[in-house]
């Protein structure tokens, strides 16, 4: 391969169609990306592993392939966090400079040696993280902020998910924020709720957190294994329910049960409130401060070569998350 070839191509795991990860995911050369007038060419050092990668690649629930692509996915090259280097700016772009360490959370292309992404959704990662860890945040750092959103000191928090992408973010926030935080996990869990800063953690194996009689101002639901009656059960009267993720099925998964959400909220004195997670630069800059506050730490359970993208979206799968997964691509600063 001559010199000029490797200027214009990249690796990078590339998505065939839908289904399980070690059939549709290859790791191939392919075409760099060109970054649009008001984008930047990110040289990837990390990325990492969320659900939604999940539902890109199987394409389940079914639902998603009309914004996906019905018959394969639109986007071949998945993967939606990334930490890495700034390499080209677009030529709309005056506050990003070749050279900056940025991370973002892209449409799709992050499982790859470099990503376009624009400006508006790129913030300067904190300085405290490595490329490793802040790959982590975009994602599920910032779906759990908007989870959050409204706590105040002295609330009483739970968190139904706890040890998860997610759920360990959420833990991290609320408990940064005052509130008194109770997660839910699995037994095996336990320890690493607890040194997030839960101040109880329920097993779910021993207790069911709709039925031991307890009532908080915020329930953040990040499963969806209880109904929304058991779930209101544990509320306030004035109490919030926050729905993010969950399951619900081939067809619609989650959407289902975040529309039912949406029809009762009118006519109970609870918030029901499902959480779409936005991208934002002003979101990032927010985990920032909070990273290099020390107020969020990633909890990262497992890092693969990007090669071995397809096993770890396989794990993912079939595991119970604990954590994050990350991906990485080039060396570490």
């Amino acid at each position: 391969m001559s010199v000029e070839t490797e200027t214009r191509t990249m690796q990078a795991i590339v998505q065939s169609a839908y289904g399980a990860p070690e059939t549709v995911l290859t790791h191939q050369t392919v075409a760099r990306p060109v970054p649009k007038p008001d984008e930047v060419l990110v040289r990837v050092h990390a990325s990492s592993l969320n659900f939604a990668d999940v539902a890109m690649v199987t394409g389940r629930p079914s639902l998603i392939r009309t914004v996906m692509g019905l018959r394969r996915p639109r986007h071949t090259v998945p993967g939606r966090d990334v930490a890495g280097v700034v390499e080209v700016v677009g030529a709309d772009v005056t506050d990003l400079a070749a050279g900056d360490e940025v991370y973002a959370e892209a449409t799709a292309g992050s499982w790859a040696e470099y990503v376009a992404v624009p400006a508006k959704f790129v913030g300067r990662m904190p300085t405290t993280l490595s490329f490793a860890d802040a790959a982590t945040l975009p994602l599920a750092a910032g779906t759990a902020l908007d989870c959050v959103a409204g706590v105040r000191p002295g609330q009483k928090v739970l968190v139904n998910g706890a040890s998860g992408g997610v759920g360990t973010f959420a833990v991290q926030l609320a408990t940064a924020l005052g509130a008194e935080v109770t997660g839910v996990c699995s037994g095996r869990n336990v320890d690493l709720v607890r040194g997030l800063g839960a101040d109880h953690v329920i097993d779910y194996d021993r207790s069911d957190f709709t039925s031991t009689g307890e009532r908080y101002d915020l329930v953040i639901d990040l499963v969806g294994n209880r109904t929304l009656a058991a779930c209101r059960r544990a509320l306030t009267p004035g109490g919030t329910l926050a729905l993010s993720s969950g399951g619900g099925g081939q067809v619609i998964g989650p959407m289902g049960r975040l529309a039912r959400a949406v029809l009762l909220n009118p006519f109970v004195s609870q918030r029901l409130r499902p959480v779409s997670a936005t991208r934002s630069r002003a979101k990032l800059d927010r985990l920032t401060e909070l990273a290099e506050a020390g107020q969020i730490v990633p909890a990262v359970e497992r890092t693969y070569p990007l090669s071995d993208a397809p096993e770890a979206l396989r794990r993912l799968i079939t595991e119970h998350a604990r954590g994050k997964t990350v991906l990485t691509v080039a060396q570490e600063r």
